[in-house]
């Protein structure tokens, strides 16, 4: 026998329910998850503020949080390893995820902070525009430029990508990879004839990069834009690690390959001395997954 539904108790219930769902769903409840997260990072942040191992008791002090809530911010960041435990001394530190993380954080460390006042000392020397930029994907990225007072040269945007096969500073990184490493990378390159002067296959560009070694600095001679000429030069750390490459660009009206290269040693001295402060901030070296030219290991 069916029983009469109560439709008053029913809508209350369901009337109820709808809003413990919306609420769950709120914008205010996506809030506390975040507060949630950020206080937990507190917590990490104490671990990491006292440097060294701490019991419970200790973190709690230092934490405006109920001593619940820190015990099980406590658990979670252990399960998650960005805290260690260790059970017979009862005392918490730092995780072997946490170092994970910061060897990857440093490995794709940005070293256009430390390179732009260099720089902007070197285009104020030569009166041209000075380029940073980082092999990426087999393709450059420019990260940062000093440009002179009176503007001269050619200007180009940070952040810009653009080929490896056909730039000075391209074929300065690419000279230093390992045959593994520059086998790939050519794969990567489309060898697009931009000019009548670019180099358009791998076993060319093979040729030019073995003299680029030699030279120890890379010469573009209208292969990317016509009129345009350049010289590059890479940034080496003093373990031989690449970090980047620097050029230096111009129209082939307002100078020539000849006067732009009584610029290299200058430009070799600029990558030197971003690579030494780069160095003083740099993290351990951990395992890496392209090897250079001359690299020590």
């Amino acid at each position: 026998m069916l029983r009469p539904v109560n439709d008053a108790s029913f809508g209350t219930r369901g009337m109820r329910k709808a809003k413990r769902l919306a609420d769950k769903n709120s914008p205010s409840s996506e809030r506390e998850g975040a507060g949630t997260v950020g206080k937990a990072l507190g917590v990490l942040d104490i671990v990491a503020r006292l440097g060294h191992p701490a019991r419970a008791s200790e973190i709690r002090a230092l934490s405006d949080l109920p001593k619940a809530t820190v015990y099980r911010f406590l658990q979670t960041l252990t399960e998650q390893n960005l805290l260690n435990y260790d059970p017979d001394l009862r005392v918490y530190s730092l995780g072997v995820r946490l170092v994970r993380l910061a060897q990857v954080a440093w490995r794709n460390f940005q070293i256009a902070p430390v390179a732009q006042p260099h720089l902007s000392a070197l285009a104020s020397k030569i009166g041209l525009a000075v380029y940073l930029s980082k092999l990426d994907g087999g393709q450059c990225v420019s990260l940062e430029r000093g440009t002179p007072g009176g503007r001269v040269g050619v200007l180009q945007d940070v952040d810009r990508i653009y080929p490896a096969y056909c730039t000075a500073v391209g074929k300065a990184m690419l000279a230093c990879l390992t045959e593994d490493a520059l086998d790939a990378a050519l794969t990567q390159q489309s060898f697009h004839s931009l000019t009548e002067a670019t180099i358009t296959d791998a076993e060319t560009m093979r040729t030019e990069l073995e003299k680029t070694r030699a030279r120890g600095y890379a010469i573009e001679d209208g292969e990317h834009v016509r009129g345009i000429i350049a010289i590059g030069v890479p940034v080496r750390t003093p373990g031989g690690r690449l970090i980047g490459g620097l050029g230096v660009h111009a129209p082939d009206r307002q100078t020539d390959l000849q006067q732009l290269q009584r610029h290299v040693p200058k430009l070799q001295e600029c990558a030197v001395a971003i690579a030494s402060d780069a160095a003083d901030w740099s993290f351990p070296e951990a395992d890496r997954h392209i090897e250079y030219r001359g690299e020590k290991t």
